[in-house]
């Protein structure tokens, strides 16, 4: 067959002529003219049945290599979005592994701090164990000191003063009450008492003189003097520290020890006051 002999491909579609050199050229050509021209056959609706078994075999050959890549392409596809999947749940596990050792970091800190506070309750504990058995007995001394004091003071306010110590000693015996609540009100009741003997006052009272008693009122000034005055302002007196009883005063006080009680009442301004007042004992 000459050079420039032409094949005729005949089929129920418009004839297309391909030279031999056309046949060469495809076999040289690359792969993708070649998947060009296939797909150029499948518009063109050709049928393949009268080509040559090269070019069929070429056509399928291009075919499967399409769809190979096709495939392989999906697969490149899935692969990246696993990948990209894989590596996004890589740096959310980073993220919470550092945020982790920020908060193990604290924890530790914060166990280091209440083992030491631990350490240190510990040792309150023992000292406090320790500070009870000495405070404990000084606590009872002060109790029986004051009241052993209030018997032998001037006698104003008995009834209050004795219940006070009275609600002392009862709180002792109360195993709800801690001990630093015991001090605290064995230091108020010191206080109480040594308030007395800076401060003035008048009340009325009952008072017990010659097996009789009578309604008065009584003046204190400090502990320097406790005097009364009857009601009706006939009999004045006063607690000798030395007799310690109750005596008669003259009438000279009356006036002197009713504005006392005027003046401890807040119903007269202050004063100077003419009043009976003990001389100190003198030191042999």
């Amino acid at each position: 067959m000459s050079t420039h002999q032409k094949w005729l491909i005949r089929s129920h579609q418009p004839s297309i002529r391909i030279g031999k050199e056309g046949i060469g050229m495809l076999n040289r050509t690359s792969m993708k003219i070649a998947g060009v021209a296939a797909l150029g056959f499948a518009i063109a609706g050709l049928s393949v049945a009268g080509t040559p078994e090269p070019l069929r075999t070429s056509i399928d050959v291009e075919r499967q290599i399409s769809q190979s890549a096709a495939a392989s392409q999906q697969r490149v596809d899935q692969l990246a979005d696993e990948t990209r999947s894989m590596l996004n749940d890589y740096l959310a596990v980073r993220q919470r592994i550092d945020r982790l050792r920020v908060y193990n970091d604290q924890v530790e800190r914060l166990i280091r701090s209440q083992e030491e506070e631990k350490r240190s309750l510990e040792e309150q504990i023992e000292e406090v164990e320790v500070v009870e058995t000495e405070i404990i007995p000084l606590m009872i001394r002060m109790i029986e000191s004051l009241e052993r004091f209030v018997e032998l003071d001037v006698p104003f306010q008995p009834d209050e003063r004795r219940n006070r110590i009275e609600r002392l000693w009862e709180t002792m015996d109360r195993s709800d009450v801690t001990i630093s609540e015991k001090y605290r009100n064995v230091m108020e009741a010191y206080q109480i008492e040594a308030e007395f003997g800076r401060d003035m006052e008048a009340y009325r009272g009952m008072l017990e003189m010659n097996g009789s008693e009578r309604n008065v009122d009584f003046l204190r000034v400090g502990r320097l003097l406790l005097a009364y005055q009857t009601l009706d302002r006939e009999e004045t007196g006063f607690w000798n520290p030395v007799t310690r009883d109750w005596e008669r005063l003259p009438d000279r006080y009356r006036s002197s020890i009713n504005e006392g009680i005027r003046i401890a009442r807040q119903q007269a301004a202050s004063d100077i006051l003419q009043l009976p007042v003990p001389a100190p004992e003198r030191v042999q």
